[in-house]
């Protein structure tokens, strides 16, 4: 798995930490003095995937380069209810002030790592992969993906400039007898340096995918808010219509939960993208507790 790098995460964490604690924690600091050293665990109150414990060390360094933070479940581990995430130790007036920030951070991530699991489990025996999307918090979306990561699931381009991908929407400009010129386009898409892949998007089967799957070059199809007998066909015509080792890759996505998704994978699909696991994943229940 691909691990963070921490400094893209450090300009959030400042804005997070300015937003919180402002001109100084006033309550911490009339309750306690500077030189007060407390011992805390981070405790996990229902079962999760870890995820964010290096960024709850660059929270607590940024409030109090004296408090130390020991790791005992990593990312991408399961912590079940009552465990000891991690124990901190250090000045008890900073750990206080740093303990709501830290914690947004840790359940947000968890929460996204762990309903991607969630998603994970529920295609396992099946040839499909767990995608996410740009469906992410404005500012958050390296963690967001990297939770994802943490979770088992696969992150899809990250944003506009690393990857072509022609919806639907850029399909209907180019008007229904789109296959000369879309032909034209992913030829001169091929030559952009850095593009991870080329993708085309499709949300008829008969009239717009028999055509792309004419097209070379293009390395996968997503195909829209299809019902399992429409990727199935989809599947036969890729199938039939392309040579093996040349045949792009079959991604669904849309209004896709956990609920249907096995059933999706098992039509024989190749990737699943899900906007649901960054979108709406709910933050899990951490808490700081001595």
């Amino acid at each position: 798995m691909k691990q963070l790098n921490i400094t893209e995460a450090r300009q959030l964490i400042k804005m997070a930490i300015e937003e919180d604690l402002g001109s100084g924690d006033i309550t911490s600091e009339l309750l306690f003095k500077d030189d007060v050293i407390a011992k805390t665990n981070i405790i996990s109150r229902e079962e999760i995937v870890v995820c964010g414990m290096g960024i709850a060390r660059e929270i607590l360094t940024c409030f109090d380069k004296r408090l130390k933070l020991k790791v005992n479940v990593k990312d991408g581990q399961v912590a079940y209810v009552g465990c000891k995430i991690a124990t901190i130790e250090g000045p008890l007036r900073s750990m206080l002030s740093a303990e709501r920030v830290m914690l947004n951070f840790l359940q947000r991530l968890s929460g996204i790592a762990t309903t991607t699991r969630k998603f994970v489990r529920a295609v396992e025996g099946t040839k499909a992969k767990i995608y996410d999307t740009r469906k992410t918090m404005p500012g958050w979306r390296t963690l967001e993906k990297y939770a994802v990561r943490c979770g088992g699931g696969h992150n899809h381009r990250l944003g506009l400039y690393d990857a072509v991908l022609i919806k639907d929407n850029h399909l209907a400009q180019l008007g229904r007898k789109f296959y000369p010129k879309l032909k034209k386009i992913i030829e001169r898409a091929k030559k952009i340096k850095g593009a991870k892949f080329i993708a085309v998007e499709v949300d008829h089967v008969d009239d717009q995918l028999n055509y792309v799957l004419k097209i070379p070059g293009v390395d996968i199809v997503l195909l829209d808010n299809m019902g399992q007998w429409q990727l199935k066909h989809a599947i036969d015509m890729r199938n039939k219509m392309c040579r093996k080792g040349k045949r792009p890759l079959l991604e669904a996505s849309g209004n896709i939960t956990l609920n249907s998704v096995s059933a999706i994978a098992q039509c024989g699909i190749d990737r699943i993208a899900i906007g649901e696991i960054t979108h709406s994943a709910r933050a899990v229940d951490i808490a700081v507790d001595s």
